[in-house]
């Protein structure tokens, strides 16, 4: 038997914002921080300036590792109901892959407009200068 999700609205947790009851919003999923706010690397405060709102763009902005991604889950609790969900980007995650060839394109680009236009304006120099 499958455990259903708990659904939370935001009007319900804006109010979750003490020391005894912390609560944030990353991602449309609802993280009960409360227990994990003296181990919070960045301090409580950070944790607690967020709580009982949506925090997933502060979390991104961050760059937290995959160690406390994974940590996240342990604190997970719900999620938001539907009606108060957001459209959220997906966690950076860098594609290195040099076999497409508009990153070529792109490579060729990156100097040799530059060292066109110094050599260009090494030409006009000298015309109108010398």
């Amino acid at each position: 038997m499958e455990e259903q999700t708990k659904l939370f609205t935001r009007e319900e947790l804006k109010c979750r914002n003490t020391r005894e009851d912390a609560i944030l919003i990353i991602h449309n999923g609802v993280y009960d921080v409360t227990k994990f706010l003296e181990e919070h690397p960045g301090g409580e405060e950070v944790l607690l300036e967020l709580a009982g709102q949506d925090a997933s763009e502060p979390f991104e902005d961050v760059s937290h590792s995959s160690d406390a991604r994974a940590l996240m889950k342990k604190y997970k609790i719900g999620e938001l109901v539907e009606a108060d969900r957001t459209q959220t980007k997906p966690a950076f995650s860098p594609q290195w892959n040099n076999d497409q060839p508009q990153e070529q394109g792109n490579s060729w680009s990156a100097w040799l407009v530059p060292l066109l236009l110094g050599v260009a304006a090494t030409l006009l120099y000298r015309y109108l200068f010398a």
